[in-house]
């Protein structure tokens, strides 16, 4: 993992420290993302409830409140237990568009007891935003989020 990932997992692992409400945590994560990522126009998370990704902590444009599981980028990785890294949505089949400004995506699901109880989604306006190094670092900052959650 590279210098900034470490950088900012440092900083989440001290945001989380001792804090015992998801709901603070999830917003925190989020602000940080939106602050210390470049060209990207959203991000935040989606928990599965009642069978369905529903909105969570976010920051940007207004979004999608409900995704099914297996559609889009977002249910596709909660379908799939693996992180999707979409360099252009317009390609993606199915892709949902709650912002027509994003141009690619990286969603990483959350798990916990080794299932899936939802997804981290970044979305950016840029093609091909996200690489290898992202990736691996986001699923490090995921992986803070899960241990931290109830």
């Amino acid at each position: 993992m590279n210098s900034f990932y470490n950088r900012l997992c440092s900083l989440l692992t001290s945001l989380t420290d001792g804090i015992k409400y998801d709901i603070t945590n999830f917003s925190n994560a989020s602000a940080l993302l939106m602050s210390e990522l470049s060209d990207i126009n959203w991000a935040g998370f989606y928990f599965i409830i009642d069978g369905k990704l529903r909105l969570g902590p976010f920051q940007g444009k207004p979004a999608c409140t409900s995704i099914e599981i297996g559609k889009g980028v977002c249910g596709s990785a909660a379908a799939e237990e693996k992180t999707l890294v979409v360099n252009n949505v317009h390609e993606f089949k199915g892709h949902i568009a709650c912002d027509s400004a994003s141009n690619s995506e990286i969603v990483v699901p959350l798990k916990k007891n080794g299932a899936v109880f939802g997804v981290l989604d970044i979305d950016s306006p840029v093609f091909s935003r996200f690489n290898d190094e992202d990736k691996l670092g986001l699923e490090e900052f995921a992986k803070i989020l899960e241990r931290a959650s109830k």
